[in-house]
């Protein structure tokens, strides 16, 4: 009997599909922008036109989230990504100041390595697919193995509607046979130029660790603060409708809630009529045993899950039409699971003595995890919202929006992107919504204009030998100088 050696497929199939890409990308190098542009748009149009199928089979292979959520991000990852994008200059010299006499070139990284998570699975091929094209980069996939069939799906769409747009063959593609081996050859080959890492905390420490320049995203975990001069209905509205959409999935969103005492039984009571279910001391320790594994990880079983299917896996009963259920707690740290991040429609819930004291605990949260990722704030105190911008360890503060979609860049003024940088405190190398900005080089030419003499501090005039090249103000200082002379 043969024994296949899956690592051994993994790997070759990686090799060849580098080797591909590379080749690929030559060419799209050599394209002008007029010509990617095109290609962008189909990928767009395919995405589009595919949106709901994709997202059927995204929910069906993986057991994450809403499909019709799931919709709304294929849409977002076409068309909102697509229109930001569609303008942008990525191509040849794509600025240049004459007065300054600096030009700036854009020269693609070459082939991406693109790290693809289960629980945004389709929406991310389409959109790391587009921001790489758009730099002329080709780029290949390592879908997530319990999202493989939906990922390679994606890919397949959108390469033969970039095909077909004038892209080279080769230029999208993904590993069919998946292996924790072939993702480390992928990172780690020669001809991959840059790392897109989207997924677990160990898959992007590993992009870090691969010797290969890599963007790579931390954990959300973010705290949401609800001040007291906020709309408290429209807070609570916009932090369940963030926290429910795809159940959860967007690492963006809430995960925790934080309250001062003279507004707490207001929110606590605004949150109950819209549907959120604050569980019983007994019943929140019972759920916390669930939430995270033996190894201190957030367990995949609720991951992307609805209330229902996971009061039903802790065994606690909850009220029909429970949207989210919510834990109070008080402490922060690694071994208290409603402090950490849950893709899942899970909130913590802290009360505070005031704003300053809520500061230090959104602190103290994200320092735990998340560090880097984002914050939400609802407030009409333009001052506190200052306070909170300044202070906190985060890339994205998030005033009076749903956490999920105003990160992401949909409900916000924010570069749309699936992948969000968390800045060095993060442990990333950018604090960017990542877009085809990030996925070039800048080449820039520059003319000179200072002669070493003005570098010194000397007089020009006097050094130069040539009376023919200087102007008429230099001819009237060494008029000047030799009349002094002739006096003296």
């Amino acid at each position: 009997m043969d024994v296949i050696d899956k690592d051994l497929i993994s790997i070759q199939e990686v090799r060849s599909l580098v080797s591909k890409a590379k080749e690929a990308q030559k060419i799209l190098a050599a394209m002008s922008q007029e010509q990617i542009n095109k290609i962008v748009k189909a990928i767009s149009d395919a995405g589009a036109k595919n949106a709901e199928k994709l997202a059927r089979m995204a929910e069906e292979e993986t057991g994450f989230g809403k499909w019709r959520d799931k919709i709304i991000k294929n849409t977002f990852a076409s068309k909102s990504v697509y229109e930001y994008i569609k303008d942008m200059k990525t191509v040849g010299i794509i600025n240049e100041d004459r007065e300054k006499k600096i030009a700036e070139i854009a020269v693609p990284v070459g082939v991406v390595a693109g790290l693809v998570p289960s629980t945004n699975p389709t929406s991310t091929v389409i959109y790391k697919a587009m921001i790489s094209v758009k730099g002329g980069n080709s780029i290949v996939f390592s879908p997530h193995p319990n999202a493989k069939n939906c990922i390679l799906e994606t890919i397949k769409i959108i390469s033969k509607a970039a095909v077909e747009a004038g892209c080279p063959e080769g230029a999208i593609a993904g590993i069919t046979v998946p292996s924790m081996e072939g993702t480390s050859e992928l990172m780690k080959h020669k001809d991959v130029a840059l790392i897109l890492a989207t997924g677990g905390s160990a898959m992007v420490k590993a992009a870090y660790s691969s010797g290969t320049p890599a963007i790579g995203v931390g954990p959300g975990n973010g705290p949401a603060f609800i001040e007291k001069s906020a709309d408290i209905k429209l807070a609570v509205k916009r932090i369940l409708d963030s926290k429910t959409f795809d159940n959860g999935t967007i690492c963006a969103s809430e995960q925790s809630v934080v309250v001062e005492e003279c507004s707490k039984d207001k929110v606590i009571e605004e949150f109950k009529k819209q549907g959120g279910y604050f569980m019983t001391e007994e019943e929140a320790d019972r759920l916390s045993k669930f939430i995270l594994r033996a190894n201190g990880t957030m367990n995949p079983k609720i991951v992307g899950k609805s209330p229902k299917n996971i009061a039903e896996m802790a065994g606690i009963s909850i009220p029909e039409g429970t949207r989210v259920l919510i834990a109070k707690e008080t402490r922060v740290g690694k071994q208290y699971p409603y402090s950490r991040e849950k893709l899942a429609p899970i909130l913590a819930f802290y009360c505070e003595e005031n704003w300053e004291k809520a500061c230090e605990k959104c602190i103290d949260v994200l320092n735990n995890e998340g560090a880097g990722h984002t914050l939400i704030i609802h407030s009409k105190n333009e001052d506190i919202i200052r306070e909170f911008a300044l202070k906190k360890p985060v890339s994205r503060i998030l005033v009076n929006t749903p956490g999920a979609l105003g990160g992401i860049g949909a409900a916000t003024n924010l570069v749309p992107a699936l992948t969000l940088g968390c800045g060095a405190v993060g442990g990333s190398s950018t604090s960017d919504n990542i877009g085809p900005m990030n996925l070039i080089n800048i080449r820039r030419m520059v003319y000179g204009v200072k002669e070493i003499e003005e570098l010194r501090g000397e007089d020009k005039v006097s050094s130069c030998e040539n009376l023919k090249d200087l102007n008429e103000e230099y001819i009237n200082a060494i008029v000047e100088k030799l009349l002094e002379k002739l006096k003296g």
